[in-house]
């Protein structure tokens, strides 16, 4: 009798799991309580059609929750769309409210678009609402050299307005402010003094903004202020330095070059003199020989040959005794000097 006992409580709880896991297994390819939710919405969603999304790999909640959003909003979208634009990678419930949001501001836009803008990359839910309520991007700072040479720096901030129609294939923030980055140095570098950007701070905003810098932009741009307006370096006169320092190097360059030629020269001529100097040398080392070939040969005697040595030595005392001359005067002027 007990073991019956313990027998039948065992076969109850099987059934009781086994009853769980058909209800869990039930419940997640039917979902009764999203079909219920559907219908007490005003959506009309078949059960087999939940069934099918499931079979498809489609979260039912992730395509009924905001066609209950739409059918509320009045948008008149349809189920295939929705599970279309989420089969392609879309986010469904950011195109809807996308589509409400632009529905409540009197903003045309299709479901067709706004899920090409969603594909596109772009948070389409953002593109309506700053169409709605424009965005201001502060530039960095700008800076620009006048005519005169001197710097400025300037700081703008561009209202812009989200262009629906431009968001697929339209630039982003990135161009429009290298656009008007672009604008303010040509403003300021036509500019003849530092002083007139100062002065008038609003011509850059009117030369910019009439360049037309949101074409092909996704973006309306509603107006430039400048924010900010400072005098930097002066560059014309750090130019100058720097090209008067320049030139002293290459001056300096060259002279050096001349020198090191007059060097070289110099050189040069000094190894000249040694190479005449030695030729002299070679040339008086055959004087003794000619002369001892004319003694052989008869054609100098014994006699003209002292009469030279005698001229010889007349003309060396006559050199020593200028020296010696010489240098009494020099003695006699430093006295009288002193």
């Amino acid at each position: 009798m007990y073991l019956n006992w313990d027998d039948s409580m065992i076969t109850i709880l099987l059934i009781g799991v086994v009853g769980i896991i058909l209800l869990s297994v039930f419940f997640s390819f039917f979902p009764l309580m999203l079909w219920i939710s559907a219908i007490a919405s005003g959506v009309r969603v078949g059960i087999i059609t939940l069934v099918a999304m499931r079979l498809r790999r489609v979260t039912p909640s992730r395509i009924v929750n905001p066609l209950i959003k739409a059918t509320k909003a009045g948008l008149g979208l349809n189920i295939n769309q929705l599970e279309s634009h989420y089969l392609a990678g879309g986010n469904v419930d950011r195109v809807v409210n996308a589509l409400i949001a632009a529905q409540r501001a009197n903003i045309p836009l299709e479901f067709e678009r706004a899920a090409a803008i969603d594909l596109a990359g772009r948070d389409v839910l953002q593109a309506v609402q700053m169409s709605v309520n424009p965005r201001v991007i502060e530039t960095p700072i700008v800076a620009a050299v006048a005519k005169d040479g001197i710097e400025v720096k300037v700081k703008a901030r561009v209202t812009v307005r989200a262009n629906i129609d431009r968001l697929v294939g339209g630039a982003g923030e990135e161009t429009i402010i290298a656009r008007v980055g672009e604008g303010i140095v040509t403003t300021v570098g036509s500019a003849g003094s530092h002083k007139d950007v100062l002065e008038n701070p609003d011509l850059m905003s009117r030369t910019v903004l009439s360049k037309g810098l949101d074409s092909g932009t996704a973006f309306e741009i509603l107006s430039i202020d400048i924010a900010d307006v400072d005098v930097g370096k002066n560059i014309g006169a750090f130019l100058q330095t720097e090209q008067a320092e320049a030139d002293k190097r290459i001056a300096q360059a060259k002279a050096e070059e001349r020198r090191a030629m007059a060097v070289a020269q110099e050189q040069e001529m000094k190894a000249r003199v040694v190479e005449m100097r030695a030729r002299v040398v070679e040339s008086e080392s055959e004087v003794p020989l000619a002369m001892a070939e004319a003694l052989r040969s008869g054609q100098l005697g014994v006699m003209d040959y002292m009469n030279l040595k005698n001229i010889e030595a007349d003309t060396q005392m006559r050199g020593q005794l200028g020296k010696v001359n010489e240098n009494n005067d020099n003695q006699n002027d430093s006295r009288n000097n002193k």
